[in-house]
């Protein structure tokens, strides 16, 4: 992989990681929102109806698990972007094989190739 590559790959990671931290940012404000009560305009703590509280538990509990997930591939990235700095990006972890350029610039975190993540995949 030529350094022109490493560098596209380097920007491209650093811009898909602001992004996710900017979402990580909303998400955690709308997880962490109050929800019926006072916020809105009711002089009760809880919504008007259950089925309400019951919507509210879930959205929060969804919103919670888009967190974690984009969590992990902000790890992800962090990871990615040490493998750069090492030149061990690009190299499959698995069987060390070249990972297609095509693979790195739809999912430029991978860390392995085609074949070798769906045998990981498979294992979990």
């Amino acid at each position: 992989m030529t350094k022109t590559d490493l560098e596209t790959f380097r920007l491209s990671l650093l811009n898909l990681r602001a992004r996710l931290s900017g979402n990580l940012s909303h998400l955690a404000e709308e997880a962490l929102r109050a929800t019926g009560g006072e916020n809105s305009g009711s002089l009760s703590n809880t919504p008007i109806h259950m089925a309400d509280l019951g919507t509210d538990n879930f959205e929060q509990e969804f919103t919670l698990s888009l967190i974690q997930n984009e969590e992990h591939v902000l790890d992800e990235i962090a990871e990615a972007l040490n493998r750069i700095n090492q030149g061990t990006y690009g190299k499959c972890e698995e069987c060390g094989s070249p990972i297609p350029k095509a693979r790195l610039q739809a999912l430029p975190y991978t860390r392995h190739c085609v074949n070798c993540a769906r045998k990981v995949q498979q294992s979990s």
